[in-house]
């Protein structure tokens, strides 16, 4: 009986052989064009990464034509070619819808004008409104409203809280995007309300300051949550895996932290061919250097997550009556928000509170 040796003696040949002759008859067909000819060959991917180099060397691909989202003029005259296909009211302006849509690719303006659409079809209009390219945005960002998902009680109050807490801290903290709209309405395969929040231009730079207020306000549901109810619920997961992602980008991407200082500490991605990316990623930073910047990002998260439990404990009051309120009301939208934005601004430039001169002294009188 004839016995294989399994693992074979060199796993990685073994294992990428078809991928490599599939690579050199792409790179022997290539260089077998005749440039007399004029032949003009294009491909496009959406992983230029893991390309291997030889595909790209001069004489092959060597121009390439990086593709990106696209800015607020390309979303204007993507969505003219889109709109054009349906009937729209007199109040919808490109200009608008494209303002509402930052980050969003052609694909995702092709199907918010379809959602519109159908959302116009569904309540038997005769043109699609401004307010149907709303309700798509909606749906496209956070899902579909799912009514027929039943809260009890208690977990409606702490949903009302947590999304008040986001939207609080964010109308605290000067130069984060405005909030459109706060609901309770669940949403989705998992959310049981959303806090909205638009930019209102596109950017392409963050400061380290801006990137702690965007952590602050991500916070800002679970910090409610322990300021009211004195405990910790699953529903702020996703903010926590945000911020978490956040402030490690910040360490280890951005060198954001001087602790660590102006170095990144991200391991490249093994090239699609690369024989020893097969194994688990090795990590080239030292135990010590580990260490610290796992306790930068705590550290981060801690500084996010203290602040906007300040700025709930000043504006407790505001929150628990605006968190009543979205209780009857369910959602709240930007006109609605407008008194609590300024009464936030009251509450954060109010003076904390003098302690009065008897306390610790004798019992203080009642005032």
């Amino acid at each position: 009986m004839t016995q294989t040796k399994w693992p074979p003696a060199n796993p990685g040949r073994f294992s990428h052989d078809e991928k490599e002759q599939t690579l050199n008859q792409l790179l022997s067909e290539l260089d077998g064009f005749d440039p007399t000819i004029g032949v003009v060959l294009l491909a496009a991917t959406n992983r230029p990464e893991v390309l291997d180099p030889a595909l790209l060397r001069a004489g092959r691909f060597d121009r390439q034509i990086s593709v990106d989202r696209p800015d607020k003029n390309g979303r204007v005259a993507i969505l003219r070619v889109h709109l054009a296909k349906i009937k729209l009211a007199a109040d919808v302006d490109p200009t608008q819808i494209a303002a509402l849509t930052p980050g969003f690719t052609g694909a995702d303006l092709a199907n918010l004008v379809n959602e519109a659409a159908m959302l116009a079809t569904r309540r038997r209009a005769q043109s699609v409104s401004i307010e149907d390219f709303t309700s798509a945005i909606e749906r496209v960002i956070a899902g579909p409203e799912k009514r027929k998902r039943l809260l009890n009680p208690g977990e409606r109050r702490i949903v009302a809280h947590h999304e008040m807490g986001h939207a609080i801290v964010a109308m605290a903290l000067p130069g984060t995007d405005p909030i459109k709209k706060v609901s309770i309405i669940p949403r989705g395969l998992g959310a049981l309300g959303f806090t909205m929040q638009m930019p209102t231009e596109d950017r392409y730079l963050m400061t380290r300051t801006e990137l702690l207020d965007r952590m602050t306000v991500l916070l800002g549901g679970r910090a409610a949550e322990m300021l009211v109810f004195q405990e910790a619920t699953t529903g702020a997961a996703d903010d926590l895996q945000r911020a978490t992602e956040m402030a490690r980008a910040m360490v280890t991407r951005y060198g954001m932290e001087p602790e660590i200082g102006q170095a990144s500490f991200v391991t490249e991605r093994p090239r699609y061919l690369d024989l020893q990316g097969l194994g688990p990623l090795q990590s080239e930073v030292s135990d010590d250097t580990s260490a610290k910047i796992d306790a930068a990002i705590r550290n981060l998260i801690e500084q996010a997550f203290n602040r906007a439990t300040e700025i709930l404990k000043s504006c407790a009051v505001l929150h628990k009556d605006s968190a009543q309120r979205l209780l009857e009301n369910e959602t709240f939208t930007e006109s609605d928000l407008a008194p609590i934005k300024a009464a936030v601004k009251e509450c954060i430039d109010r003076p904390p509170p003098q302690p009065r001169a008897c306390e610790g002294i004798t019992p203080c009188p009642p005032q």
